[in-house]
């Protein structure tokens, strides 16, 4: 009894306060900052005609922009894929001096402006820059072209694949790789088929939220894509910016409902491979 007691009393004074009031908070403040900007997005859009609406979105500025944006993401994104896997494998499986260094700069992206992250870019990779000087001697431009708004996006993105790869780097465990090579499979094929499948759903919530972020970056590309609609190197944030600073909120809201879709489908796709991951670990 007195256990019982005991376990009532802790059961009845929690640290944060009750389900009402915190309930309360949480809806307020999802209200204020996520709820309430997205419905006032929704709200203009649905003041232009179905015609209207199109018209504005099939624009070839728009269009071309949406191609970019996508494009580039795309690659970003799967080049992210490689190479943070190669990241997160080394910072998992060896140590080395500097090995904390390393991991703390892979949070770089995160820390940095990306307003700097984009100017200091543009300057490597000009013309005149360290990077871009060695290019240009084989007459290759990157900067202001859609290599650069490629290398930019990568740049942003590398953070996402590493951190959602080393967790479960972390938890397999080394003896199914010995296992695997006890039995005759090759380094190959042990990857193929006993690590690659433990690790596809990481690399494909990296990839998703890599993605994603691409698709609406502004800071870090509007320097180095040189903005330039006769080249194609415009993005979807710049347009959207850009016919703000002309007072056009009709076109900017409807594109920016275009992008609302597109974000809410790739979080769908990313909650998705997050549920099939956490029943195939429950069940293992």
């Amino acid at each position: 009894m007195e256990g019982l007691r005991i376990k009532k009393h802790v059961r009845n004074h929690r640290v944060i306060p009750g389900y009402g009031l915190t309930m309360g908070i949480t809806i307020m403040m999802l209200s204020l900052i996520l709820l309430i900007p997205l419905i006032s997005v929704l709200v203009y859009s649905f003041q232009l005609t179905p015609g209207e609406f199109w018209n504005l979105i099939i624009k070839d500025n728009v269009v071309n922009a949406f191609q970019t944006s996508i494009l580039c993401s795309g690659i970003a994104a799967f080049v992210n894929c490689i190479f943070g896997m190669i990241l997160a494998w080394v910072l998992v499986r060896y140590e080395f001096p500097g090995k904390r260094i390393l991991d703390g700069l892979i949070e770089l992206p995160f820390a940095l402006p990306t307003a700097v992250a984009g100017i200091t870019l543009s300057k490597m990779y000009s013309s005149t820059g360290v990077m871009g000087r060695f290019f240009a001697q084989f007459g290759i431009k990157v900067s202001y072209t859609k290599s650069g708004l490629t290398i930019a996006l990568i740049f942003i993105g590398i953070p996402f694949v590493v951190r959602a790869i080393q967790p479960i780097l972390e938890k397999l465990d080394p003896q199914y790789e010995e296992a695997a090579c006890i039995l005759g499979a090759g380094r190959a094929a042990t990857f193929r088929k006993v690590i690659l499948p433990e690790l596809r759903p990481a690399l494909l919530t990296g990839f998703g939220l890599a993605f994603a972020r691409g698709i609406g970056e502004y800071g870090s590309v509007i320097y180095i894509s040189g903005n330039n609609a006769k080249d194609k190197t415009q993005v979807v944030s710049y347009v959207i910016m850009q016919k703000l600073n002309y007072v056009d909120y009709p076109s900017a809201t409807a594109i920016a409902l275009v992008m609302l879709v597109i974000s809410f489908i790739i979080l769908l796709f990313i909650n998705v491979i997050q549920v099939h991951q956490s029943k195939r670990t429950n069940n293992i």
